[in-house]
């Protein structure tokens, strides 16, 4: 299991993630093995954008009434490892373990944590879960940034994931939120609506994807409740806001410029022909309309983060 969206949202980013990730986890639609030449970068960039909204939800964690003190953190599917650095520096006492399926991901977490001077307290674990559960060992605080959605019996691993805190220890579930906006309802050519559809088309994706896996199990997505039924109490749900308004700078306007091309490129068999048109101009560079000249291209979406503390 990877989150290969680099902690990205799971029905449009997701290596991302996949990815995040991101991503449309176009790695469980798409048999062909992911170019992470290309794709880690496009993760370690989404990620990075949203650096400030993960450090504000660490800070929250760490801020809690009678947080007990973070010694061990684990990364639930960590991807190139952009949020385990931002939580080592979060919780500057803390070892955090990066735990992902893909070697070439865990190379690029230590390549980071080296470069941030941070080798000695972050660490990688190449592991498969829910398979290698029990590999993981104890942890204070258990991040699984839209890494749960990837399991088949969500519950189970949940329960797995308690069963490792240390007493007091927190889990945090980053699932849900909102899916982002890149543009205008109405572009001025093209059909209106252009991003509702490819969302639409991205969640029946993500529903082929979740009924695909192995002993996929169907739950109600209220994460609380869950957090209950595997003996761990709710401790809130919060969610974080990036706003990046127009006209966007060249960050983050190659960052939508990316997700675009994946995304075109990943629901060519499912979107109308129109649809089609429309995404190649805006992928056109020179294009006036385009994503890389027009001036109202802007980033917004909302990542929502659920806790749960063993007792």
């Amino acid at each position: 299991m990877s989150n290969h969206t680099g902690h990205g949202h799971h029905h449009g980013h997701q290596s991302s993630e996949h990815g995040h990730h991101g991503t449309a986890h176009a790695h469980h639609h798409d048999p062909a093995a992911p170019d992470w030449d290309v794709m880690a970068p496009l993760l370690e960039q989404n990620a990075e954008l949203s650096s400030e909204q993960y450090t504000e939800a660490a800070r929250w964690i760490a801020g809690l009434p009678d947080a007990p003190k973070v010694r061990r953190v684990l990364d639930i599917g960590s991807g190139p490892g952009v949020i385990s650095c931002l939580l080592a520096e979060a919780f500057p006492e803390a070892e955090v373990v990066a735990v992902d399926s893909t070697p070439a991901l865990l190379e690029r977490t230590r390549d980071r944590a080296e470069r941030l001077g941070l080798g000695g307290r972050v660490t990688t674990l190449h592991a498969d879960i829910p398979d290698a559960l029990a590999e993981l060992g104890q942890a204070d605080l258990i991040w699984a940034g839209n890494a749960l959605h990837h399991m088949g019996d969500q519950r189970a691993v949940l329960a797995g994931f308690a069963a490792m805190l240390r007493p007091g220890g927190t889990v945090a579930l980053v699932e849900g939120g909102l899916q982002p906006r890149q543009l205008p309802r109405d572009l001025g050519f093209g059909r209106p609506g252009l991003e509702a559809r490819m969302e639409a088309v991205q969640a029946e994706l993500f529903e082929e994807m979740r009924a695909d896996l192995p002993d996929a199990r169907r739950e109600n997505e209220d994460w609380a409740a869950l957090f209950a039924a595997v003996g761990l109490t709710p401790q809130g749900t919060r969610s974080f806001l990036l706003d990046l308004p127009a006209p966007l700078g060249d960050v983050a306007r190659d960052h939508v410029i990316a997700e675009f091309t994946r995304r075109r490129d990943g629901l060519a068999d499912r979107l109308e022909a129109d649809d089609h048109a429309v995404l190649d101009r805006l992928l056109d560079p020179e294009d006036p309309a385009g994503l890389r000249q027009r001036p109202d291209t802007f980033l917004l979406l909302a990542r929502t983060v659920h806790l749960g503390r063993r007792a």
